[in-house]
């Protein structure tokens, strides 16, 4: 296979650039509240964030391989396409329509809302209808052109790194209120162990959610084979030592019971760090952070049904690829993305929609590790810029742990899981029904 279709333009620093900037959101404010209520441990809550970054790590550097070898614009859709055949690229494209991407909108819009009325003391009965008002903020400002919202994407990066480094860099420094220990390593509420840490080790996924960003601009990177996986590595274990870092500091501040399930964990934080007035200004940072994140999802995500409407891969595909007169931005899609993301709104909180997503996410996470011992084995002869080092070790911990993730969602949250599935599934008679009017309308 070609391995130039694409310009290799993209250097070192670009590619470190698309790492971090694509996996760093809203995730390593709000997460926490989730592992520590599932571990109830400093030790196990430390020891999620870091073996969380493993894994992301050995993901991102074996999905790689499949991106370097097939640099085709709409990247992991295209490699399970390749791989497995039209029908499993398009349930993942279906997949993000239905789920990945309105979820996180929602869920986004949510914790925002959450903040907000945290920060000025609103009624909590306003969270859905705030919520909704916010995520059709973002949308115009998608509907005003990609340039306009791409430059609203640049000047909120900033926003994700200044609470981060002030709450780890001030935590880590100043006293803490509350004495750590790394020992006793059990959890405080007398859970099992195993049961803890994997609950905690699920919930970290969505802060580390987006990894998959860097093997969309693969085919792009100079010298893949040297600047890829230092790409990945460095950019990967920063995030890790960052949120894992926060996370001390939030233990170090506030008493484990105390940040157990509450989402305000990061601005009631930043007041014990920096004051009422100094807090507050760390919640705005952060608050415009998440609103980047948001953004990010509502551009990449109405991109998708507006893709697979063009290929006619979809129903009323001539109405999912229509583009503004004037911005040429497929607006049709966003609002189709829009109505399921309120749906969603109403439907369920910050966790249970991060979970879900994360779940159905890692079913074809796992699919593309999997294509990588198939296509090596299938296309020895293939043209690899850049293989997954330590071949096969990297790629087994990947999907291991992949698995892993799975069935620890399937066991704990088996609702949730069905939901996510059934909603992917759904895609497959969508497919063929597409395909047999493709075929009669001929």
């Amino acid at each position: 296979m070609q391995n130039e279709e694409l310009k290799r333009g993209i250097g070192m620093m670009a590619a470190l650039s698309t790492v971090m900037g694509t996996v760093i959101g809203a995730g390593v404010f709000f997460k926490t509240a989730s592992v520590v209520n599932s571990t109830h441990s400093f030790t196990l809550t430390v020891l999620a964030w870091i073996v969380g970054g493993l894994l992301t790590i050995c993901a991102g550097l074996t999905v790689s391989e499949l991106a370097a070898a097939i640099p085709k614009t709409g990247g992991a859709i295209k490699y399970l396409d390749y791989t497995y055949g039209p029908l499993t690229g398009f349930s993942m494209g279906w997949a993000q329509i239905l789920v990945y991407y309105p979820a996180n909108i929602a869920a986004e819009a949510i914790i925002f809302t959450t903040q907000l009325i945290n920060l000025f003391h609103l009624d909590p009965k306003l969270l859905n209808p705030v919520a909704i008002l916010v995520a059709l903020s973002v949308l115009f400002i998608n509907f005003l052109g990609s340039k306009f919202s791409g430059n609203v994407q640049t000047a909120t990066l900033i926003f994700k790194l200044i609470p981060i480094f002030l709450i780890a860099i001030f935590g880590l420094f100043i006293p803490g209120a509350v004495h750590v220990s790394f020992l006793p390593i059990s959890p405080s509420d007398h859970a099992n162990v195993w049961t803890a840490f994997g609950s905690g080790l699920l919930a970290t996924m969505f802060a580390y959610d987006g990894w998959i960003g860097v093997c969309d601009v693969a085919g792009e990177i100079k010298n893949p084979k040297k600047n890829l996986p230092k790409a990945i590595i460095i950019g990967l274990s920063a995030i890790m030592v960052i949120y894992t870092l926060v996370n001390v500091a939030f233990l170090k501040t506030l008493p484990i019971d105390q940040i157990a399930g509450n989402q305000n964990t990061a601005s009631e934080t930043a007041i014990k760090l920096f004051g009422e007035f100094g807090g507050k200004l760390v919640t705005i940072g952060i608050l415009v952070s998440v609103y980047g994140s948001l953004n990010g999802y509502t551009l990449a995500g109405m991109r998708i049904p507006y893709a697979m409407g063009q290929t006619k891969s979809l129903p009323f595909s001539d109405w999912f690829s229509k583009l503004s007169k004037k911005t040429k931005v497929p607006y049709t899609s966003g609002i189709f993305q829009f109505v399921i993301a309120i749906l969603m709104i109403f439907a369920g909180s910050f966790d249970l929609l991060t979970d879900m997503l994360v779940f159905v996410m890692w079913i074809f996470n796992c699919l593309l590790f999997i294509a990588v011992f198939k296509l090596r084995r299938k296309e020895p002869e293939m043209i690899r810029p850049y293989k997954v080092p330590w071949y096969p070790i990297v790629p087994i911990i990947a999907l291991v742990g992949g698995i892993f993730i799975l069935a620890e969602t399937l066991v704990t949250q088996t609702g949730l899981a069905l939901i996510g599935l059934l909603l992917t599934l759904i895609g497959i008679p969508v497919y063929y029904l597409q395909q047999r009017h493709l075929k009669n309308s001929k």
